[in-house]
């Protein structure tokens, strides 16, 4: 992999940490030679990610709408920093931009850009890693929803090894390192849909 997607919030939580953790996990992946594709941002947890990566000579790609640029909280010094008109394109980037997808904690429009890679793999729109990085117990309620997508059959067998989980970053990139691609709806026969 040489670069991830990070998801995560443009908000400072109150408990260090979040943005501790963000903090890492830039760190970390600069150390390891990988890219940072995320927000273009420069608060919050995606600042975090940003700033440390940065300090470590990593390589970072921020995608950024211009909404939020005329709001002023775009990151100017990302390696680079791609302005699109739409959250759409700005989803369709990190997929074309990176080897796959990390999820920090964050809010609504984090949950929105897992949901959308974890459904893309779904239909085959690409066939990358998605992770999900449980800082502090952060997401135990998601996963315990995930596995309850799957007990009640909404979730296909097929689909329920999509999100991997980890609650240590060197454990999550092992785990999408091993990544074998899941059987596409595409490649399903409507029998067994």
């Amino acid at each position: 992999m040489k670069r991830l997607a990070i998801y995560c919030g443009s908000a400072t939580p109150r408990d260090p940490v979040y943005v501790d953790s963000a903090r890492a996990v830039g760190r970390a992946l600069a150390e390891r030679g990988i890219g940072v594709v995320y927000g273009g941002g420069r608060l919050g947890l995606m600042g975090a990610v940003a700033d440390s990566a940065l300090a470590a000579g990593g390589e970072v790609i921020g995608v950024i709408p211009q909404a939020l640029v005329d709001a002023e909280v775009a990151h100017r010094g990302c390696t680079e920093l791609h302005v699109v008109r739409t959250m759409h394109e700005r989803k369709q980037a990190f997929t074309d931009l990176s080897d796959g997808f990390v999820t920090l904690p964050g809010g609504t429009g984090t949950m929105d850009e897992l949901w959308e890679a974890m459904s893309w793999a779904q239909i085959g729109y690409h066939a990358k890693p998605v992770g999900l990085l449980n800082v502090a117990g952060f997401y135990d309620g998601l996963i315990t929803f995930v596995k309850t997508m799957g007990d009640v059959g909404f979730l296909r067998p097929q689909h329920q090894s999509i999100l991997i989980v980890d609650e240590t970053l060197n454990g999550l990139l092992d785990r999408m390192a091993a990544h074998v691609p899941t059987t596409t709806v595409g490649q399903i026969g409507s029998k067994d849909l």
